[in-house]
């Protein structure tokens, strides 16, 4: 296994541990990425905090998301019955929900044990390949580096202003914009940024053991324990439990990953009734069905007629094995989008040819396949 040694930025070592552990405070931000379209590259789509909400969270004093990052970690760790968010020198929780703000201070403040420090540089690590995913995945498809190196700027530029002062920041954001330099140049070549290019660590790192995730198994036990602690809760009151939104016993699964919602999905271990089950299976498909619509939505948008098969490449593989078959993705989607980017790249090269040979031979043609799109 790879350990990270310095951040999760810089530098890897062949440390090897029961998982990826970290030792020291590196990056952390929520999945981000932006559809970047043109004649030969689109990237992700993903979410992003508007400019309003990381003005919001920025205006907080760093000591109040210290205090606030405890309280969320403490509600987490009651709710799953765990005493640490470690097992094994794994990641054993579900730290989704806290901000990015909120995991730095995890990770770097003194009033948190090693423990907990070194879950947060996990969940850094975790959501810095999970923004990465979905880009380096159409990147194997297109051969354009661009997009995968957009996303990596979306993401350290979306960190918070205690982390983006660190030299380590600055050093990786320093690299990822040589990279896009050389890109100009050559989109279809690596770029040879430093040591500090966090993009081509992301990629030796995948190369070398796979994603970062958390175990199925223990975040089904951390489900299971927090839904029998709301099942407790709505009995004392003399009601009964439901799964339907308009009760007041309401069970909402809403705020669960969408691969602590898999595991439920998939029930390995058989902890989870069929109800249970079947609540977690709506709630997934209402995520990745958002998702999906997302993506076309930023392709209706879009000149370039490849841009929905590669937010669809984008999605599935941003997505675990797990997650993909607890939603119902089939390989065959995936397929079907690497076959209709091959279709539709195909067709915007001859459209570009007869665009190129008309403006050549009638000066007066003002024929161009954007115009084609309106």
């Amino acid at each position: 296994m790879v350990a990270v040694t310095a951040n999760y930025y810089s530098g890897y070592s062949t440390t090897t541990s029961s998982q990826t552990s970290a030792t020291t405070a590196s990056t952390s931000s929520t999945s981000s990425a932006k559809t970047s379209t043109s004649s030969t590259s689109t990237s992700a789509t993903s979410i992003t905090l508007s400019d309003a909400a990381k003005a919001a969270l920025a205006e907080k004093s760093f000591a109040s998301v210290v205090t606030d990052a405890r309280a969320k970690l403490t509600k987490l760790l009651e709710d799953a019955g765990r005493k640490s968010p470690l097992q094994n020198g794994e990641l054993a929780l579900d730290l989704s929900s806290l901000d990015s703000r909120e995991i730095y201070a995890m990770a770097s403040d003194k009033s948190y044990s090693a423990e907990e420090s070194n879950a947060a540089m996990l969940e850094m690590q975790r959501r810095f390949e999970a923004a990465l995913a979905g880009p380096h995945s159409i990147a194997q498809v297109t051969g354009n580096y661009t997009g995968l190196y957009n996303a990596a700027a979306t993401f350290l530029d979306a960190l918070g202003p205690e982390e983006k002062a660190s030299t380590d920041w600055k050093a990786s954001r320093d690299a990822v914009t040589e990279g896009l330099k050389q890109l100009q140049t050559d989109p279809k070549k690596l770029p040879s940024a430093g040591e500090d290019d966090p993009v081509a660590i992301y990629i030796k790192l995948v190369e070398t053991r796979g994603t970062l995730d958390q175990s199925m198994a223990t975040l089904a036990t951390n489900a299971r324990t927090a839904l029998d602690k709301r099942y407790e809760e709505i009995y004392a009151t003399g009601r009964i439990p439901s799964f339907k939104p308009e009760s007041p016993n309401y069970v909402d699964l809403s705020a669960l990953s969408s691969r602590s919602l898999s595991a439920i999905v998939l029930d390995e271990e058989g902890q989870f009734t069929s109800q249970e089950v079947a609540a977690a299976k709506s709630q997934l498909r209402t995520k990745s069905s958002s998702v999906l619509m997302a993506g076309l939505k930023s392709a209706s948008q879009s000149t370039d007629p490849t841009a929905f098969s590669q937010n669809v490449i984008s999605a599935f593989s941003s997505l675990s094995p797990e997650e993909r078959q607890a939603a119902g993705w089939s390989d065959k989607l995936y397929e079907a989008a690497v076959a209709n980017y091959s279709s539709s790249n195909k067709l915007l090269q001859m459209f570009n040819q007869l665009s190129a040979g008309g403006s050549s031979n009638n000066s007066s043609s003002n024929f161009s396949f954007a115009s084609l799109l309106g």
